[in-house]
């Protein structure tokens, strides 16, 4: 029984030195004196309804764009299809690439093919231009 009121009594100081500790006091949440008012909070995410009313009646829906909206939907468009652009000719490339890299192959395949046919076939009268003079 010694040795659990020795293991007490030692969890007991370490939790005294802990407490005391000034690690733990800046650790600690603070209260903080102001808190944060939620009218001003909601009023920096809400408007006022005079201000939504005028924000829809700017501009209806039949009523011409604004200068400004068409070069901004002009710079988007633009840059959609830059990218669209830029897309399609890495894949062009890409495929270009791939396809001389298998024509080479074939082409070596092939020219490997007939050597070896030819090796086989090779009779001694190489070439035949002989037989015929």
């Amino acid at each position: 029984m010694s040795w659990v009121r020795v293991l007490i009594l030692s969890l007991l100081f370490i939790l005294l030195i802990i407490a005391s500790s000034s690690v733990v006091k800046s650790a600690a949440v603070r209260d903080d004196p102001k808190p944060p008012d939620a009218q001003e909070a909601a009023r920096h995410v809400f408007m006022a309804e005079s201000d939504a009313s005028n924000f829809f009646k700017r501009r209806s829906r039949r009523s011409p764009k604004y200068y400004a909206e068409l070069q901004a939907e002009q710079r988007m468009k633009r840059a959609a299809s830059e990218r669209r652009r830029e897309y399609n000719e890495e894949q062009r490339n890409e495929h270009e690439n791939y396809v001389e890299e298998d024509r080479d192959e074939i082409n070596e395949r092939t020219r490997e093919r007939s050597e070896q046919l030819r090796e086989f076939h090779y009779d001694g009268l190489f070439p035949r231009y002989y037989w015929y003079h």
